[in-house]
């Protein structure tokens, strides 16, 4: 599967920071120091919906993870899947009346549109879960053949038991554990699991629904979190530097996934860090498919609005926080974008090498995009007040807003 155009990142002056970030698993701040090529996985999405303002969120704050990276002229191996083939998927389908693929690949069409727009970087690698079934086939039956994974009425559950690491990812107690396998995808009152929290790696074939050649398995689908873990051990290995995703998905995905990964290699930890970005709430809810309270970021661009000023209204809020839209913030936005793009048009300006600095230190401080577009408002402010007379500094913050932050003035 196929990925969408990357913009051109800037070269700057000097050297970037190393990413001091919030780890999800330790509950503390972590500097990470990858090696020359940093290795980053992003959970994607299920395509039965477009693109809304919490997938823009989320993939800008990792867009933010690749520029600081890139910066410390690191080179960065980012992986991301497409769920392709799930039952919100197929529900959707069935709903509606359309093919589930037709549906699944107008909506990854749309996805890349969304992204190419936002300018978020794209993965080196991106892959389908359809795709990688052949990949994911073997993984189930070694789960299974170790002891590790067991039989239900043709289906394989996995034995959240056999890691001795279950419970390091999200750190949650046995009853919120329970309480959000329901909620996200789990079925913990299925008669006949050994522990209610043991999720699927393989389903059966239904009937009316796709099934694959699962060789010994028989016929029938992966489960929802063996598919990352065989496309992140295929294309990152173990120990890779940051799993990431939103905050919704910390437990059970990731929790599940990295037990999976700890079962099959012998190896810990699956991610050297897990972290997550915030929801993003719509009159007075978090933002989601099922609610169907979704600000799309397609509607938004047909509504003639600038992708700039989307993603500017999006890095006003610190990665981790939990925040609303309104039409306040947009409004916000564009006037920032209006400000910046008046402030680099002139030949001249104030020192620009402070604020290239400030911005790269406030995104090395755990992602502080607030703070490094404060650190752009004030030269902006300075340039309007009359504090020019540095020639080319206009063009080097314009390079490091389009490096740094990903906007292109």
């Amino acid at each position: 599967m196929y990925a969408w155009p990357a913009s051109k990142v800037p070269v700057l002056p000097g050297q970037g920071r190393d990413l001091s970030i919030h780890d999800t698993a330790t509950d503390r701040r972590v500097t990470l120091t990858p090696g020359p090529v940093a290795r980053l996985y992003v959970c994607g999405i299920t395509p039965y919906d477009a693109t809304h303002l919490g997938h823009a969120a989320t993939y800008i704050a990792f867009d933010l993870v690749q520029r600081v990276w890139l910066d410390t002229q690191r080179q960065v191996h980012y992986v991301q899947n497409v769920t392709d083939v799930d039952d919100p998927l197929l529900e959707r389908a069935a709903a509606t009346g359309e093919d589930w693929t037709a549906l699944a690949e107008r909506e990854i069409a749309l996805f890349r549109e969304d992204m190419t727009a936002l300018r978020v970087l794209p993965p080196r690698d991106y892959i389908g879960a359809v795709e990688a079934i052949a990949d994911i086939v073997p993984l189930v039956e070694r789960l299974r053949d170790s002891g590790a994974a067991y039989e239900l009425d043709g289906d394989v559950y996995f034995s959240v038991e056999s890691d001795r690491h279950f419970g390091s990812v999200a750190g949650l107690d046995a009853d919120t554990m329970l309480t959000l396998a329901a909620e996200r995808g789990g079925d913990p009152g299925r008669d006949g699991k050994k522990n209610p929290l043991d999720p699927l790696l393989w389903q059966a074939a239904r009937p009316g629904e796709p099934s694959w050649d699962g060789a010994s398995l028989g016929p029938g689908r992966p489960g929802w979190h063996i598919e990352c873990v065989a496309i992140a051990l295929d294309h990152l290995g173990m120990g890779f530097d940051i799993q990431g995703g939103g905050s919704d998905l910390a437990f059970p995905h990731h929790e599940m996934g990295a037990s999976h990964a700890h079962v099959l290699t012998g190896a810990h930890p699956f991610a050297r860090s897990y972290v997550h970005s915030g929801m993003v709430g719509y009159e007075g809810e978090k933002m989601s498919k099922s609610r169907g309270n979704l600000v799309l970021v397609s509607r938004l661009r047909g509504a003639g609005v600038d992708p700039a000023a989307i993603r500017l209204a999006v890095l006003a809020h610190h990665y981790r926080a939990d925040w609303e839209w309104t039409d306040a913030e947009l409004a916000s936005a564009e006037g920032r974008l209006a400000a910046w793009r008046a402030a680099v048009s002139r030949p001249d300006g104030p020192p620009a090498d402070a604020v290239v600095e400030e911005i790269r230190a406030a995104l090395a401080d755990d992602l502080n995009a607030p703070a490094a577009l404060a650190a752009v408002d004030r030269w902006a402010a300075d340039q309007a007040a009359g504090g020019g007379g540095d020639t080319g500094a206009t063009g080097v913050v314009s390079r490091a807003v389009d490096a740094l932050l990903g906007v292109a003035l």
